[in-house]
């Protein structure tokens, strides 16, 4: 079955485990010596082509891309990150998803149709428990360009992201730019330049705050860190309760983060909490807290 709905942002994998990740990729060509298939597995959704994360084919009749995910999988999302430049490039584009290379045999199965992904930004396509091993990205018409900054495929169970949009409120702001609500925008770039993370003041123990409004169970929560500052958030804290105070008895401290690499997207799991209020908290004098996305996943723990 096809699908022309996307989900920008909203939905993600109950078995957070990207099956596409540093696989074997393929393009029907290739533009110059930057724009290789395996810019679209590498793990990094930085959407800058000028930062070498991108792929890029030649101006061609139906190019393609293709990942081999080497063994068959039962999935259940693909998600696609478009470039910053470019924006309807991918229009029109189809995922398919088989056990043959050739997306024309029989038992290929169309995925999804891409209508639009927005510059720069990550959309999730639900699959509908299709079985595959390749994945298959697929743009028809004459004189085209495919160029794809990440394609990472999942399998399991969608949850929803119980922060995006909510109301956040953090310790102190610095500047204009870097306000609470920076980390629940559903922009995991981690460029505190283009304005996609928080920033507080230099102080003791800042902290940062988002409120669900509802009680949830909640099973993992994903914390986005920025491309520069790699070591700020070592040490930090994310805590869950009811209470807008961490110190309240009922509050859980769910992870401690050792270390958060540069611009990258860690999972903590939080083994089924109930809560209202996720604080990441840093304790410690002199601190600095900044934050380029926060995701709060209900369920079990992943």
């Amino acid at each position: 079955p096809s699908s022309t709905y996307p989900f920008p942002l909203l939905f993600f994998s109950q078995l957070l485990y990207n099956l596409a990740l540093k696989k074997t990729a393929v393009q029907s060509s290739t533009s110059g010596t930057v724009g290789i298939a395996g810019k679209a597995v590498d793990g990094n959704r930085d959407a800058n082509y000028q930062s070498g994360s991108c792929t890029l084919t030649n101006a061609e009749s139906d190019p393609w891309w293709r990942v081999d995910l080497v063994n068959v999988y039962t999935i259940g999302t693909v998600m696609i990150t478009n470039r910053q430049e470019l924006e309807n490039g991918l229009d029109g584009a189809e995922i398919w998803i088989g056990n043959s290379t050739t997306i024309s045999e029989p038992e290929s199965i169309r995925c999804a149709i891409i209508s639009h992904i927005p510059k720069g930004q990550a959309f999730y396509f639900p699959c509908n428990s299709v079985k595959g091993r390749y994945v298959t990205v697929f743009l028809p018409g004459s004189a085209k360009v495919l160029s794809l900054c990440e394609v990472e495929v999942y399998y399991g169970q969608l949850l929803y992201n119980v922060a995006l949009k909510k109301t956040a409120v953090q310790s102190s702001t610095s500047s204009t730019v870097g306000t609470a609500g920076r980390a629940v925008d559903g922009n995991r770039d981690a460029s505190y330049q283009r304005g996609s993370c928080t920033l507080t003041s230099g102080q003791s123990n800042p902290w940062w705050r988002v409120d669900l409004v509802n009680v949830y169970t909640i099973g993992t929560v994903m914390i986005t860190n920025r491309d520069e500052l790699e070591n700020r958030l070592d040490g930090a804290e994310i805590w869950i309760g009811n209470s807008t105070k961490i110190s309240d008895p009922e509050s859980n401290r769910c992870a401690v983060i050792s270390h958060i690499p540069s611009g990258q997207a860690f999972y903590f799991p939080c083994n089924s909490v109930k809560g209202r209020y996720v604080t990441v908290f840093l304790p410690g004098s002199a601190k600095v807290l900044s934050l380029c996305e926060v995701e709060v996943y209900y369920g079990k723990p992943l």
